[in-house]
């Protein structure tokens, strides 16, 4: 990673036409969390960053802005998605907004 990319402010985007939040560093995407809506609950299925960009925080940075803006939107968010399960565990300021994944939401994914 180049020291230029070291200097740019992270930018979290909700693109709910590919149901995803995606981090981008200076215009280039470095990973992405993927959800699908039920009701006003927002599941998050499975989160990623390119392993070129790892161990810059991006993944934690990645998961606070979602989050916040989930809480924004005056949506739920349930934690399938174990990168998001261990940042929860971690971090219990969103605690007010998780709910639990119930057996029923389990069968249907």
């Amino acid at each position: 990673m180049s020291e230029e990319n070291e200097t740019v402010t992270p930018e979290v985007v909700n693109t709910p036409g590919d149901h995803r939040y995606v981090i981008r560093v200076g215009g280039t995407e470095v990973g992405h969390t993927v959800y699908t809506d039920r009701g006003n609950q927002r599941v998050f299925l499975h989160t990623e960053i390119d392993p070129a960009f790892e161990g810059h925080g991006y993944g934690s940075t990645l998961m606070f802005d979602t989050l916040t803006q989930v809480r924004e939107a005056g949506l739920r968010a349930v934690p399938v998605c174990p990168f998001m399960v261990g940042y929860l565990k971690r971090h219990r300021d969103f605690d007010d907004i998780v709910d639990p994944v119930s057996i029923e939401l389990r069968k249907t994914l």
